[in-house]
């Protein structure tokens, strides 16, 4: 590679990587937001905060990073553009359409990392992700309950406090339950119990020998009750939908797509780097502009064309979910023409035109 080849080399990889921290920090905090309240409904144990935090950044990289390429690229070639470089770059026999190379060693590492995270990093973190919160709910300390501490229960249900927890975080002592339902009030204590899990979402404490208050504070009007043994049902959460269980399945097990929602699945991970390979050959052409010419508009373009371009390829995955494209259109439907156009774009940026007075 030349030198002047691994100077853009550097522009390019360097205007990329600082678009992508920008990014990735953008979406983060979007995710935070999103777990924050989950957490609120009780969908996710507080504890996993920055687990869950870690492993659902990976799930982004396959959006965020393609628009980073693009806008990246955009930054760094209307740069040379508006400082004359290309000028210079094109009087020594470098065009836009010999700078393929430097442009090609920074498109493919990105859509070879956007592959590996939409094909594997992703669904894996997504099983992950699922077996910890599912770990989660069978025990009291990963579930962040501590012994000698009031906790709030999931959704301002109500507030529990034990004494002593075992090692597994199963088993617990001196309990003590204080909940409000349709305005009456409910105090349970235990002097022991356990977490019980029936099915998927079912979760139940097992009390043992304890005490029930039951009444309208407002009225003075209390029911008290002594048992042996009693369930209380822990508030479950949230049921996944087919589209959450689907992007945590291996992208080998979804071969070959044997439901609509597979093959919708399975088409949007393989789209994911190919439009990724697209909007970075596209960038090099669109890029273009007068030294003097304002950026900001390039770099409108480049948002409404990714926005676009990510828009058509969820309403796409929405048709192949519901059926009403058939599998083996996938989403080439899209990718196919807009491949296309990326590569005429490129060539005709490539051609040198001929000066106006050359015919004269």
């Amino acid at each position: 590679m030349l030198l002047i080849e691994r100077y853009l080399l550097r522009q390019f990889a360097q205007s990329v990587a600082a678009v992508a921290v920008v990014l990735l920090l953008v979406g983060l905090g979007g995710l935070l937001v999103d777990l924050m309240s989950e957490i609120a409904r009780g969908k996710v144990p507080a504890g996993l905060l920055v687990s869950q935090l870690g492993l659902r950044s990976i799930q982004v990289l396959p959006i965020l990073l393609p628009l980073a390429l693009f806008i990246g690229l955009l930054m760094a070639i209307g740069r040379l553009y508006g400082e004359s470089e290309m000028a210079v770059l094109s009087s020594v026999g470098l065009g836009p359409r010999q700078l393929w190379r430097p442009l090609a060693a920074v498109v493919l590492p990105v859509a070879a990392i956007i592959a590996i995270a939409s094909l594997w990093a992703a669904p894996a973190g997504a099983r992950l992700a699922r077996q910890m919160v599912e770990d989660a709910n069978r025990s009291f300390l990963v579930a962040g309950l501590e012994a000698g501490r009031f906790i709030e229960l999931p959704g301002r249900a109500g507030v529990l406090y034990v004494e002593s927890i075992d090692i597994e975080g199963s088993r617990f002592g001196r309990m003590f339950v204080q909940s409000e339902r349709d305005g009456r009030l409910d105090v349970v204590t235990a002097r022991e119990g356990e977490l019980l899990l029936e099915g998927d979402s079912g979760r139940y404490l097992l009390l043992r020998d304890g005490f029930r208050v039951e009444g309208d504070p407002g009225r003075a009007d209390f029911r008290l009750m002594r048992y042996a043994e009693n369930e209380l049902r822990v508030p479950d959460r949230e049921p996944e939908t087919d589209a959450d269980k689907l992007e945590a399945v291996p992208t080998m097990a979804l071969l070959p797509p044997d439901t609509p929602q597979a093959s919708a699945e399975l088409h949007w991970r393989i789209g994911a780097p190919l439009v990724a390979l697209v909007l970075g050959l596209m960038a090099l052409p669109l890029g273009r502009g007068e030294p003097r010419q304002a950026r900001y508009g390039r770099l409108l373009a480049a948002l409404l064309i990714y926005i676009n371009a990510m828009m058509l390829m969820l309403l796409g995955k929405g048709w192949l979910a519901t059926g009403v494209l058939p599998g083996w259109a996938g989403l080439w439907w899209l990718l196919l023409p807009l491949a296309l156009v990326a590569v005429w774009l490129f060539v005709v940026d490539g051609r040198l035109r001929r000066p106006r007075g050359a015919a004269a």
